[in-house]
């Protein structure tokens, strides 16, 4: 019995010594010390003046939660230590400045370790995602594997930084790169600018170290190179968008492309941060020849949390993008005069610095050859060029490919369409193609100008949808006045839709969109508190993420109806059967791709031939 008794002791010991241990920082590593490093002048409150003797970042390791860092600058403001040597740290702690505002303060406030001393190489260590405690210090563990020598906390937008302490707790050592941190489940991208310079505007490149870091922590990409804002329209938004360009070529996670130029697509206006990545897969359905890498990352620069972007290819001239032939300035004359061409119907070309007018009344982006390289040679062919494409369209505009890109445009109303349209060609061909898409914030129902789409009896860029110049009267020439392309029109929308293009197909690829992007939306809205405001043009409130994603699946099970109806097409859909298909019939999957080999050879599953699910036992 006293056995027992002693036993049942032990284990009560042993439990209230682990939650003790639970509930305080690692005892294996210690507290780190060192020189205090981060942004001068603070401000004084009292005299709202700088100062470099009240509430400097020194405050934030004086132990006393009283006292507090407040930075002159109200953005990218931080304070940290030189530990003199690297550590891998293994716990942070922190806590908000004791005054009305100060548990919010802290929320997105990221925690970075480096090894040069302005933090250019600088990895995330943890963001905080919760308010904090007044009066208390918030622990979180850290699973970076990576020793480094300076570590900061960095404060969130607007709040000059504002914070009563910091602590770091690690062990020194090198470590290695088996394990980084992620800020979600999406990939990080972290971007560090010489200098600390925030990119301001599309002209000026600035100098940046670029990482990227996937696949749970266990993949890291990080290169010299440089970022600027990009985009039109999109660039009035807070959040800005941007382009990043590494020094050398890189393959960025899964993208088939190996290019120095990518894109940071900000998405503002769209509150479900996935519509650009719906219109992408419909594209694919569609079989356009390109369709745009794109993926969702959430985005640090500078140390400050930017928001949930969608990373996606530079649409430009490249093997795995517009593939058609470079140019030089020495393609003047002959067959080398004749391609390739990549330009863009473009309501914003006049503030390009290679355009022009057509005769037929639309503004035209040149956007390959470069504006820093073309000659006049080059520039009169492919304006001349345009110009007989617009007046003998039969001749000189690929049907199959235009018609595609519109049927994109209308099944996910988008009305931004003709507002910006790429086109291409190739040398020694005289046809100009069309793709790729591109640009769809405002579709699937979010556009105020237009909504509700379904409501529409003609074609959404016949009924408010926005368009550069004349474009409205160019395509009518085709799809409202030109039989054979209405016809040929209807062949590609049944080849699609039997292909297993459905609404059953898209609301799934929703489901799991939703899913993946819950951790990162709300961190955005967070950053971005707009869910209970009108932005760009949003045609309603609907009050959360989830309500905004319910706006697209409703708009997704009106819409097919809507083109089957107005292309006069009958759709029954897909009748289950265990009979094997004609062998003459092409066999695809649920996902829309051409399988290989005799159905015999198939594994068991779900097939689609000749618009009836075959089903494989």
């Amino acid at each position: 019995m006293a056995n027992n008794m002693v036993r049942f002791n032990r284990k009560i010991i042993l439990l209230l010594f682990f939650l003790c241990y639970a509930s305080m920082p690692s005892v294996a590593d210690e507290k780190l010390t060192g020189v205090v490093i981060g942004s001068r002048p603070s401000v004084d409150y009292r005299t709202s003046r700088q100062s470099t003797t009240v509430n400097t970042c020194e405050k934030a390791f004086d132990g006393d939660l009283s006292t507090f860092f407040a930075s002159w600058d109200r953005s990218y403001t931080w304070t940290g230590l030189d530990l003199g040597i690297p550590h891998v740290i293994t716990k942070v702690g922190w806590s908000p400045r004791d005054d009305g505002n100060g548990p919010k303060r802290v929320l997105l406030g990221v925690f970075e370790g480096a090894n040069q001393p302005d933090f250019k190489d600088a990895l995330p260590l943890h963001i905080i995602t919760e308010q904090g405690t007044i009066g208390k210090l918030s622990y979180a563990e850290v699973t970076c594997s990576k020793g480094f020598r300076y570590v900061r906390y960095v404060g969130p937008s607007e709040a000059r930084c504002n914070i009563a302490e910091v602590e770091f707790y690690g062990h020194p050592g090198e470590g290695d790169l088996s394990q980084l941190h992620q800020l979600t489940n999406l990939p990080t991208v972290t971007i560090h600018t010489e200098d600390g310079i925030i990119p301001y505007d599309k002209e000026h490149e600035i100098t940046a170290q670029l990482t990227i870091i996937s696949d749970n922590g266990s993949h890291l990409l990080s290169g010299p190179g440089s970022i600027r804002e990009r985009g039109n329209g999109s660039r009035s938004f807070p959040k800005r968008p941007y382009r990043i360009k590494f020094n050398q070529k890189q393959h960025v996670l899964d993208a088939p492309a190996k290019a120095k130029k990518w894109t940071l697509i900000n998405n503002y206006g769209d509150k479900t941060l996935m519509r650009n990545l719906l219109a992408f897969e419909l594209s694919r359905q569609m079989k356009m020849p390109y369709t745009p890498y794109c993926t969702a990352v959430d985005v640090i620069l500078n140390g400050e949390y930017k928001g949930c972007y969608q990373l996606c290819d530079q649409v430009q001239v490249h093997k795995k993008r517009i593939d058609i032939e470079e140019m030089t300035p020495l393609d003047n004359e002959g067959i080398a005069l004749t391609g390739g061409y990549f330009i863009e119907v473009d309501a914003y070309a006049d503030q390009e610095p290679s355009w022009f007018y057509s005769q037929g009344g639309n503004s035209v982006t040149i956007k390959q050859p470069s504006s820093d390289s073309i000659t006049w040679q080059q520039q009169n062919y492919i304006k001349n060029h345009f110009n007989k494409m617009e007046a003998q369209w039969q001749h000189y505009l690929d049907l199959n490919t235009f018609l595609r890109h519109f049927l994109v445009g209308e099944l996910s109303g988008n009305t931004d369409t003709y507002w910006s349209l790429f086109l291409y060609k190739h040398r020694d061909n005289d046809t100009l193609y069309v793709g790729p898409v591109w640009d769809f914030d405002l579709a699937f129902e979010n556009d105020n100008r237009t909504y509700p789409v379904n409501s529409k009896q003609d074609y959404i860029y016949r009924s408010g949808g926005s368009y550069a110049g004349n474009m409205r009267s160019f395509v009518d020439k085709i799809v409202v006045r030109d039989a054979s392309a209405q016809k040929e029109m209807l062949r590609i929308w049944d080849e699609a839709r039997m292909a297993g293009m459905t609404e059953d197909h898209l609301l799934a690829l929703i489901d799991s969109l939703e899913e993946l992007l819950q951790q990162s939306q709300r961190l955005n809205f967070i950053r971005w508190p707009i869910m209970n405001s009108i932005v760009h043009q949003n045609p309603r409130l609907w009050g959360s993420y989830e309500a905004e994603v319910d706006n697209v699946r409703r708009f997704i099970k009106e819409r097919f109806a809507w083109m089957d109806n107005k292309l006069g097409y009958t759709y029954d859909g897909l009748t289950q059967t265990a009979s094997a298909p004609s062998p003459e019939r092409a066999i695809y999957n649920l996902q829309g791709q051409l399988m290989q080999g005799d159905f015999s050879t198939l594994p068991s599953g779900i097939y689609i031939s000749g618009g009836r699910k075959i089903l494989k036992r």
